[in-house]
């Protein structure tokens, strides 16, 4: 009876180091820095400082971001991958904030409405083989807080 007990709590620390390993041994987060903050997105809900959320509702929106296909439309742009891209730019440092994207609104976290059409808080333009255009809208919603504009970011 005792060796049951010993083993039924080994098996969830078990599982907790795997999943922990697997996180931290994991390929990078989609990040962009801005001046001397980088904001990262992270899986990991409860290390995150700032949770945002989706609706298909634009009534329930807190933020709007439309996904343009003309960069010089947009306020951010995302475009990675290519010879003149930043590998080092989002090294952790000191201002660093961890942005968690929620199923569902968290009390005070801002609800991002994504389209393609406008009125839009912000406009966004994003081709790139690492961020998907949720990741981009949540980046600079995360940043930023909320409406308002970037003077500059780098990936």
């Amino acid at each position: 009876m005792l060796r049951f007990k010993i083993l039924a709590s080994v098996v969830p620390l078990l599982a907790a180091a795997v999943f922990a390993r697997a996180e931290i041994g994991s390929v990078s987060h989609p990040c962009i820095a801005f001046g001397d903050t980088s904001v990262e997105l992270t899986s990991l809900f409860w290390t995150a400082g700032t949770h945002v959320a989706f609706t298909e509702n634009p009534a329930q929106a807190t933020v709007r971001v439309q996904v343009t296909d003309n960069a010089d439309a947009a306020d951010f742009v995302v475009v990675d991958d290519g010879p003149g891209s930043e590998a080092d730019s989002c090294q952790a440092g000191p201002s660093r904030r961890l942005i968690s994207i929620a199923a569902q609104p968290v009390d005070g976290g801002q609800v991002i409405y994504l389209s393609t059409d406008g009125p839009a808080d912000y406009r966004i333009y994003v081709r790139s083989k690492t961020f998907s255009q949720r990741e981009a809208a949540a980046l600079i919603v995360g940043a930023r807080g909320g409406p308002g504009h970037f003077q500059a970011a780098s990936l």
